[in-house]
């Protein structure tokens, strides 16, 4: 008989943030996302090769690396904390920190930032291209600046608000699982010939388990501008407004709150793998697309990332001790 925990208690959340917040992915240390990346790029080559059917493959592959990850961890924690409970709860503490991304994207996005502000045009599309999946390598400074700014605004989501919703949840083993369909939705979701139908199950996975993360950081953002220097209500007009224009059926939440707490226009053209891309417009262009833009974003990304987490903590208080029995 086995027990699964609905809540994970406040004190590892808060203590998974600030490891984030202070030490962030620490270069040339293990990380379990670089683990589940070599796990399906195995899996992506041996599987097309044992299929037939492309989808029902894909499905496959959705399956084992969740299953594998969520295993894997629950099995590394139990043995831990059966061997000694304080070693389970640390380890918990540093795999919860590893699904949270805010030093580690406030650090990407600033080496675009800085290169940029140093007139250094190549190393800012260079930088670039390890944060987005759009062609960087014609992309001018304005377009720059606005791949920067929509890509902190949907990680905030992907990368703070939604892996701290499934911690609370369901701790470590939720918020790792969560992190299994992230990867892989970045690894092969993609709507490319390759892909169309081998990422199509890992791809409306990633959809699902970001549906409420999405739109609930799109409160915290506009909840956060007032204390960012932004437009609250402005932030919540476009929000309603335009929160639809965009080909993700989650992307387009945060992304319509950041524009219009920010005052800049959002989408247009873009490039991906060499083919054109056309996204609609979300805000309006009252404010330039610049460093200043780019500074509020981080600023209303760590307010929204507190705001969050102090949710969770209070949630996780009054669920303690709340769990779910399998027999």
């Amino acid at each position: 008989m086995g027990w699964a925990v609905i809540a994970t208690d406040w004190l590892t959340i808060l203590l998974a943030l600030l490891l984030d917040l202070i030490i962030g992915d620490p270069h040339g240390m293990p990380h379990p996302v670089v683990a589940i990346g070599r796990l399906i790029s195995v899996l992506d080559r041996n599987l097309r090769l044992s299929w037939l059917n492309e989808r029902l493959a894909g499905v496959m592959l959705l399956l084992i690396v969740v299953i594998f990850t969520a295993g894997t961890t629950w099995f590394l924690l139990k043995i831990l904390t059966l061997l000694m409970p304080l070693a389970g709860w640390i380890a918990a503490i540093i795999l919860s920190s590893t699904c949270l991304a805010a030093r580690s994207l406030h650090k990407e996005s600033s080496r675009v930032a800085s290169a940029l502000m140093g007139g250094d045009l190549p190393a800012a599309r260079h930088y670039l291209s390890y944060i987005v999946g759009r062609d960087t390598g014609q992309l001018e400074e304005p377009e720059i600046w606005r791949a920067l700014i929509e890509t902190v605004a949907e990680n905030t989501s992907d990368g703070i608000i939604a892996p701290l919703f499934w911690l609370t949840i369901g701790g470590p083993v939720t918020a790792m699982a969560y992190k299994a369909v992230s990867t892989l939705d970045s690894m092969v979701g993609y709507r490319s010939q390759r892909y169309l139908l081998f990422g199509w199950a890992s791809a409306r996975m990633d959809d699902l388990l970001n549906y409420l993360p999405a739109r609930l950081t799109a409160l915290l953002l506009i909840v956060s501008s007032p204390l960012a220097g932004c437009s609250l209500s402005a932030a919540a007009r476009i929000t309603l407004r335009d929160r639809l224009n965009h080909p993700s059926p989650n992307s387009g939440h945060p992304e319509a709150a950041a524009a219009g707490a920010l005052g800049v226009r959002l989408g247009g053209a873009s490039s991906y793998n060499g083919e054109p891309s056309w996204k609609e417009y979300i805000g309006e262009p009252q404010n330039p697309i610049d460093e200043h833009a780019y500074h509020r974003m981080v600023k209303l990304m760590y307010i929204s990332t507190l705001l969050m987490a102090a949710l969770c903590m209070l949630s996780a208080f009054c669920l303690r001790g709340f769990r779910v029995q399998f027999t």
